[in-house]
């Protein structure tokens, strides 16, 4: 239906969110210039809110495709991870040299020394958090302690917090 009405090459409504068919009506389009924005501007913790079938991923998935290569990604879809192991996980995406057995101090110590180098070539780092409002309490203070690494006027790291809006301790944030 949707194909020959519309003159689509393929479907529109799939599951999996289609980065090509995104569409920028009903406040999406705006909803994504405030994120980048967020982001470029380095406002610490985001959260993007709303219900089931919003938009949040395909918010995501534009924000990965649209923001230049001055800005890295870390990409966490499965948040359920205790306190310790998500420090683990960011250094791992970010492909730091820590092993299963490092303590948090060295993963700390390491993921900051990273990050300053980042900062010192003018790169930014962000983690985005799919279904965050499936982590534990106690992971999502790790996450906020994270916001603490910073240079006198610039936040080292970045988080995005992309999540139901039922979900009461995520809060209020951008609405999907």
């Amino acid at each position: 239906m949707y194909l020959e009405h519309f003159g689509l090459q393929r479907q529109p409504f799939k599951i999996t969110p289609d980065t090509s068919m995104f569409y920028t009506g009903n406040k999406r389009g705006a909803a994504l210039e405030a994120l980048k924005y967020a982001i470029l501007s380095g406002e610490g913790i985001i959260k993007v809110v709303g219900e089931v079938g919003a938009g949040k991923t395909m918010l995501c998935r534009m924000l990965e495709v649209e923001l230049d290569e001055t800005v890295e990604v870390v990409y966490i879809a499965n948040p359920s991870l205790s306190p310790e192991n998500i420090l683990h996980v960011i250094a791992f995406e970010l492909k730091l040299n820590i092993t299963s057995e490092s303590g948090k101090l060295e993963v700390m110590q390491t993921l900051q020394t990273y990050l300053l180098d980042k900062h010192a070539h003018n790169k930014q780092v962000v983690v985005f958090v799919e279904e965050a409002q499936s982590m534990p309490i106690e992971t999502l203070e790790e996450i906020r302690l994270l916001s603490n690494l910073e240079t006198n006027d610039n936040k080292l790291i970045q988080t995005v917090l992309f999540g139901r809006s039922e979900e009461r301790r995520l809060g209020k944030g951008v609405t999907c």
